[in-house]
Parts: structure tokens; C-alpha cells; sequence
């Protein structure tokens, strides 16, 4: 199961509604923040999730309208000194964009926390427990742009009952059998895996797409996802300058999502020339299963289904209360 908060989703400038590119992903204890546009923080502060634990961030591209929040989060984070070490994932040019930008609001490093760059590449960028995260390519205007699959694995139900029937004793015997290993009983008998194990669940799936300028590299990524995030910045009476501009519309995510047997679809990066409503329509005609999410709200996602959160769900947590002397960095 994940969760994920809709923090700023206008194309290139804000508008009254929306503020720019961000969305927190929530998996267990971990949280992941794609992408820090500008006033990114004060809409951490609104939706009553704060700050504490967001110590990684992931980074679609190196545009201004996705980074310029940074300045301003990594100033707080070393003013409160609430996060001992920031890692920050990119593509090379995205994170030179960002590194020349904090050397200039931390002064050379005159605080202490530590900010990592990990530049990436297509492939595994994290591997822990119960939850992978993958980088893939994506084709936009610029170097090193890149989305994220958020996936956890595919695991078999252990049948207890039918360990009962067995004979197969509580304990470690059991544990190698999930652990695909087969046993023998003391009565000499051998049991598989198979015989103790149901049929494979596959883990929720969530993709999330920065901006994009096309789809077909995108289809067997998003293939079965439980759920994707991906910008419609613009709508098909202006697929040619979607096209200049290296971006989608959102009848192109819509057949997307319906190509690659998508359950849910969240469409993000809305300009303001255009209506909530005419970019849902629009999607809808193609993928009936469309959301366009306003700055502030969440959802929880699981295999198949989405759930928006309601905000007395959320209990604000304490460092938004945290006060400094006034210090400025």
C-alpha cells in the first residue's frame, strides 16, 4: 500500500489553486518527495504532514519550476537541524542545477547538514524490505529526465492449513518453505514450496512521470500499474505545441493509460489556460478511471483500488510548531 500527497500541480507558474510540481510518496516509515517546486514547504505545512522523515528527494528534471522549492527546504531543514542528512536523486544536469542553487542559500556549507547527490541512471535506485523503486527514461526537453516505479514484490500466501495437513511443524521449516525451500520430515517425507504456498499476489504498483514528450517509451513501465501520475499540460486542439514543447495532453495520457492496462490515472502539471473540467473531460473520453487531484489532497493506493484521505485522517506532526531564534542563514 502506498499513499501519496498531491503538493503542487500547475505547469511552469502557479496559479491561484495550484502551486508547482511536488507530490510526497508515503510507503511504511519512508517517505519520498518527487520533485520540490517552489512553495513546496508551506504546502507541506497545510496538509498537517510536516517535515520529519523526508530525508530523500527524487528529482524528474532539473527545470526551475520542479527544483526552485529546495533553496528554501534545505534552509529550513538546517535552521531546525530536524534532518542529520538529505539524499537527493537526479539525473547529472538536474543535480548541478541543484547543487549550484543550495551552495548559494547555505553559503559554501556553513551548516551541517549533509546533502548527498546521487546522480542516477536507468535501473534499481532503491531496494529495501518490502518496496523498490526503479528510474526509467523519459523524453523531455533537456538532459537526464527520468520517472520513478514505486513497486513492491509479488509474494505467495502461506497456507496454514495445509501445513496442518502435512504434518509441518511450527518454526523454522515453515520459514524455508516461504523462503522457496523445500524440507524433510522426520517421517522422511519432502515438501515443496508448492504444496504450502497459494497462488502469487503481485504487489501494488505506482508509476509517476515528470513531464513527458511522448508515450510510447513509457507503455511497458506503466504496464499494470495500480496507479500513474503524469502530467497533462496540455489538451489535443494544442497537440502541436504540446509537441514544440516537449509535453502531453491529456488525451495522450489518457491512451496511455489505457494501453498499458493502467487501474487508476492521476493527471498532474495543469496549465492555466485550461479548466479542471476540460481536461478531465477530455482524459475521460479515453480512460474513464481519471483524476485531475487539486494541491492538498491524498489518496491511498492499494492492488486495484484508490482512496482519497480525509483530512481528519492526518494528525499534524510537531516540528511545524518547532520556533528558531531568528537567525538568517
Amino acid at each position: 500500500m502506498f499513499e501519496i500527497a498531491f503538493l503542487g500541480t500547475s505547469a511552469s507558474a502557479p496559479s491561484i489553486e495550484r502551486g508547482l510540481s511536488s507530490a510526497l510518496v508515503m510507503y511504511r516509515d519512508q517517505r519520498f518527495m518527487i520533485d520540490c517546486g517552489e512553495g513546496t514547504q508551506r504546502q507541506l505545512l497545510r496538509t498537517g504532514l510536516g517535515f520529519r522523515r523526508i530525508d530523500k528527494i527524487l528529482l524528474t528534471h532539473g527545470h526551475l519550476d520542479h527544483i526552485l522549492g529546495l533553496g528554501g527546504l534545505v534552509s529550513t531543514f538546517s535552521r531546525w537541524e530536524s534532518i542529520e542528512a538529505l539524499t537527493i536523486y537526479g539525473g547529472q544536469w538536474a543535480l548541478q542545477r541543484v547543487q549550484d542553487l543550495i551552495n548559494v542559500v547555505l553559503r559554501g556549507g556553513e551548516v551541517d547538514t549533509e546533502i548527498e547527490f546521487v546522480a542516477i541512471r536507468p535501473g534499481v535506485i532503491w531496494n529495501k524490505d518490502t518496496l523498490r523503486i526503479t528510474a526509467f527514461p523519459v523524453s523531455h526537453r533537456g538532459p537526464g529526465c527520468y520517472g520513478y516505479l514505486f513497486e513492491e514484490p509479488s509474494r505467495r500466501p502461506f497456507l496454514a492449513e495445509r501445513a496442518e495437513e502435512l504434518g509441518v511443524p511450527r518454526g523454522p521449516e515453515r520459514r524455508r518453505l516461504v523462503e522457496g525451500e523445500s524440507i524433510t520430515l522426520a517421517d522422511g517425507r519432502i515438501i515443496a514450496p508448492d504444496d504450502v504456498l497459494g497462488e502469487e499476489i503481485h504487489g501494488v504498483k505506482l508509476v509517476h512521470v515528470g513531464d513527458a514528450g511522448r508515450t510510447d517509451n513509457l507503455v511497458h513501465v506503466c504496464r499494470d500499474a495500480d496507479a500513474l501520475v503524469i502530467e497533462a499540460t496540455y489538451v489535443a486542439r494544442d497537440a502541436d505545441m504540446a509537441g514544440r514543447f516537449g509535453h502531453l495532453t491529456a488525451r495522450q495520457a489518457a491512451e496511455l493509460a489505457r494501453e498499458a492496462g493502467v487501474r487508476h490515472l492521476f493527471l498532474v502539471h495543469i496549465s492555466r489556460r485550461y479548466s479542471e473540467r476540460e481536461i478531465l473531460r477530455e482524459a475521460r473520453e479515453v480512460f474513464p478511471n481519471t483524476i485531475v487531484p487539486r494541491d492538498l489532497e491524498q489518496f491511498r493506493i492499494t492492488r486495484g483500488a484508490i482512496e482519497p484521505i480525509q483530512p481528519e485522517e492526518r494528525v499534524a506532526e510537531p516540528d511545524e510548531l518547532i520556533e528558531w531564534d531568528g537567525h538568517e542563514l
